[in-house]
Formats: C-alpha cells, sequence, structure tokens
C-alpha cells in the first residue's frame, strides 16, 4: 500500500497547483484503477473536490454484471450518518433550542431514569463525540427485536455505562441512536423530519435520505464470499448512528459545504468541526483509530493532526450491508475526498482509508 501512495504522490505532483477538473479526475481514476486492483474489490467511487474544482470517478461494477458507478449511484454510508447527526445537533445548538452541555435524561422517556456515573450526567456533547461511557452495540433483550424502544431501554439500565462519561472514549453506535432520539425530541418532530429541515435542504443534498434505495443505479454491496447484501428497509431508531442514503455527487457537495469557511451555515459549521476533546489523557480509548490516528474528536468526526507532509485532517468512515465509505478533508487546504467500495473486506477499508489520506497529503502538502 505504501507503493500505491507513492506512485499517487508521483502522479498528483505532475499536477499544476490548483488541477482543472480533467487533471483532477486523471489522478482520481489512476488512484481508483490501482486500488481495485490490489484489493479485488467489485467496484468503487472516488470523488475529491481541491480548489472549488471537482470530479468523480467509478471503477468497476455496482453489483455483479452491472455497470460502473457514477456520480448518481445510490450508496449506503453507514456510520458516515454520524457526521449529520452531529450537524443537527450543532444547528439545534446555533438555533438556541438546545447546548452541548445540555443533560440527555429529560429529552428520553424510554426509561424513567436515565443511567448516570455517580450523579455525573450524561451530555449531547458526550454522545456526540463517543465520550458517554456506552457501549458499541445493543446487548440482546429478551422478548424485544433489536433497535426496537424496548431493546434500547433494555440497554438503558443503571449499570448501562461502562466508564464516566467524559473520561474516556468508547465508539458507541448506541450513543448516537439515542442522540437523535433525544434531539428529536428536542425539536419536536421525528428525527428524519429534523434532518431533512436543518441539514439535508439547507445543504442542497437532494439525493440524500433514509429511504430505501431503489431502481436499477444502486451500489449493492457483497459479504466476504461475494454474495449480494440486501440493504433491507430503515429502521427508525437506527438514524443517528447509520442509514443515509447517498450518493458521490451530494458527498461534493457536502464537502464542499464542510470545506467553506465563511459562508452559510459557518457557525454550525465551527461547532461541527471544533475539538471537544483531546486524546491525551483519556481512558480509556478504543474503536477510534481504524481510518487513521485519532487525535480529537468534533461532533461526529474524527480529527488528525498534521503529521510529516499531511496537514490537518477531518474524517469519518462507514460499512453497512458490504459498503464501506471514507470521507476525509483537510479544511485549511479546500481539499476533501470521498471514497467508497462495495465489499465487507476489513482489510480493504482500512487501506482506502490509508489511501485518501496519502491523496490528500499528495494533493495538499503542508
Amino acid at each position: 500500500m505504501k507503493r500505491l501512495i507513492a506512485a499517487i504522490a508521483v502522479c498528483a505532483v505532475a499536477v499544476p497547483a490548483w488541477a482543472d477538473d480533467a487533471l483532477l479526475e486523471e489522478t482520481l481514476s489512476f488512484t481508483g484503477e490501482i486500488f481495485q486492483l490490489q484489493t479485488g474489490v467489485p467496484g468503487l467511487i472516488i470523488a475529491a473536490v481541491r480548489g472549488g474544482e471537482s470530479a468523480v470517478v467509478g471503477v468497476g461494477e455496482i453489483a455483479k454484471g452491472g455497470p460502473a458507478p457514477d456520480g448518481d449511484t445510490i450508496i449506503g454510508v453507514g456510520s458516515l450518518t454520524k457526521t449529520f447527526t452531529g450537524l443537527v445537533l450543532a444547528n439545534l445548538v446555533v438555533e438556541h433550542t438546545v447546548a452541548l452541555t445540555d443533560p440527555v435524561a429529560p429529552l428520553i422517556d424510554l426509561v424513567d431514569v436515565f443511567p448516570d456515573w455517580d450523579g455525573r450526567q450524561v451530555r449531547l456533547v458526550d454522545l456526540a463525540t463517543h465520550w458517554g461511557g456506552f457501549g458499541r452495540e445493543l446487548e440482546p433483550v429478551d422478548g424485544a427485536d433489536k433497535y426496537s424502544d424496548a431493546s434500547f431501554a433494555g440497554n438503558l439500565g443503571a449499570d448501562a455505562l461502562l466508564f464516566e462519561p467524559g473520561g474516556g472514549v468508547l465508539y458507541s453506535n448506541i450513543g448516537f441512536d439515542v442522540l437523535a432520539m433525544a434531539l428529536a425530541s428536542a425539536a419536536g418532530a421525528p428525527y428524519q423530519d429534523v434532518m431533512q429541515e436543518k441539514v439535508l435542504t439547507p445543504l442542497g443534498l437532494s439525493a440524500t435520505s433514509y429511504a430505501a434505495p431503489q431502481g436499477d443505479n444502486v451500489m449493492m454491496g457483497h459479504d466476504w464470499n461475494g454474495n449480494e447484501m440486501d440493504p433491507g428497509d430503515p429502521i427508525p431508531n437506527r438514524f443517528g448512528a447509520s442509514s443515509l442514503h447517498t450518493t458521490a455527487n451530494d458527498m461534493i457537495r457536502y464537502l464542499k459545504w464542510n470545506l467553506d469557511r465563511t459562508g452559510e451555515g459557518a457557525e454550525a459549521r465551527l461547532l461541527s468541526h471544533a475539538a471537544y476533546l483531546i486524546r491525551d489523557g483519556l481512558d480509556p480509548v478504543f474503536g477510534m483509530d481504524e481510518s487513521g490516528h485519532m487525535d480529537a474528536m468534533g461532533l461526529g468526526w474524527v480529527i488528525m493532526m498534521p503529521e510529516g507532509d499531511r496537514p490537518l485532517i477531518i474524517q469519518k468512515a462507514g460499512g453497512t450491508n458490504g459498503v464501506f465509505s471514507y470521507l476525509a478533508f483537510a479544511p485549511t487546504r479546500g481539499v476533501g475526498v470521498y471514497i467508497a467500495i462495495n465489499k465487507f473486506d476489513f482489510a480493504a477499508g482500512m487501506e482506502m482509508a490509508e489511501v485518501v489520506n496519502g491523496l490528500i497529503a499528495a494533493l495538499a502538502p503542508r
């Protein structure tokens, strides 16, 4: 993989300081084709923004015997949804509907007593930064379907917290799903409507939603044996941690919005990107480094401090139903990249993040 990053760097060096679409597309084509050859994934799509210019390149197949993915291919982005949930929180803070330090307990009616740690209450910001003390996934509850209200209630007992909120970081899908429930309660509307009103419509992300993907242009995930995986219908209580579907073209719009420094939504953007906790001194720190070393946490975002020629990067990975995605950007350099592959392959998922981080370093060196 280091050879691939080196080759990308050679290709990128030949690109002028702010490449036009054709030259940026050439770089992405080279990157995507070599990555598919090395990993054997059925298909992938890679998109990038640099200095306001953008390009999208699809390689391989969206499904067996299908066409190559394109900018309008529908893609399940899994845990990239968490960055959108963080942005919902940021917008509600800007509107003074909630504060980052508001306790979660008054907003959750699934249980009579929301868990705390010797009186230390879980706050909204704790959930948005994996700082809340919850485990990663729901444990089975007798007689309850997973992700049902009863399932969440059974996981929010007195001993639900594994460590003191604010003491460590443990990647938690539970925390983000509970966060979505709390934000819906605070806004007085179903969470999917809050997401649409506060984030998707203002950012112009018309192809992004919780709806089950339809049509012939859907990136079909594959399991470790190469079998196609049906994404199924959306699960309401998973709206905070996962479940969004989007396209590479919408991810270009999302990257451009996140790279904007002063335009509309600037206050929410700053809240979203801010570093709310630094890694030093946290215990535990678990589940945060698969896509690059976590140095700090934003609202759903993993923040990586500059290293060598690589600038500061804000990033998030996601995986669902045999599709892995990764989105990363250098906010001070105007560069961002999105990539998705359609095979349940953890090694390839980690490699694609490494490649994208290297590509950002090549396109926007310090």
